[in-house]
């Protein structure tokens, strides 16, 4: 490889490197693998490797795997317009781009069930109620004069159908590393809205 590819291999994101990868299939072959790849985005079995293995290396194959992951999850988890799904695509020939937009109209539902899934599938447990109290601790069994405020959080969580109480106990530093995490989650949230 000269220095001129590598330069420009470095430089390019996950979409250039899929438009460049894609671009290698024929107008006719792309949307059956589109489809195909949706097909296991959903939840059924991925298009094989063996099958393209004429076209695309396994290192180039697993990229196009991931950067058609990421196109679809932005396309269809963002809602974005036709114009942001082509800002996306970049330079890509107008038969792939538009077999591309073509997947993303057909299946957009499907594709968003599925990542709502997945998104739910990460965890079984809901938060169903909290409760809060703040106590002052004043001496311990070691220690006469404590004066530590401590927080209980009661939980009360619902686990595949079945409610369950979690009670923590948490000191000012656990306060602070619990509500530091929380905002970190907020931040990651707006960012997927």
């Amino acid at each position: 490889m000269t220095s001129a590819s590598a330069d420009t291999t470095e430089e390019s994101g996950p979409e250039d490197i899929m438009i460049k990868l894609l671009e290698r299939l024929s107008p006719t072959e792309c949307p059956k693998l589109l489809h195909r790849f949706v097909d296991g985005l959903c939840g059924r079995s991925y298009p094989k490797r063996v099958e393209y293995s004429e076209v695309w290396s396994l290192i180039e194959w697993g990229e196009l795997m991931s950067s058609l992951a990421q196109l679809f999850r932005v396309a269809v988890g963002r809602m974005s317009s036709d114009q942001e799904v082509q800002e996306l695509l970049g330079d890509l020939g107008s038969a792939h781009a538009d077999a591309i937009l073509q997947c993303v109209h057909a299946r957009r539902e499907e594709i968003r069930q599925a990542l709502v899934d997945r998104t739910n599938g990460i965890s079984s447990t809901q938060l169903q109620d909290f409760n809060w109290q703040i106590k002052l601790a004043l001496s311990s069994d070691k220690l006469s004069s404590l004066n530590t405020p401590l927080l209980n959080l009661s939980l009360d969580l619902k686990e595949n159908g079945i409610q369950r109480a979690v009670n923590i106990e948490m000191n000012k530093e656990e306060l602070h590393t619990l509500i530091s995490a929380l905002e970190a989650a907020n931040k990651v949230v707006l960012q997927l809205k």
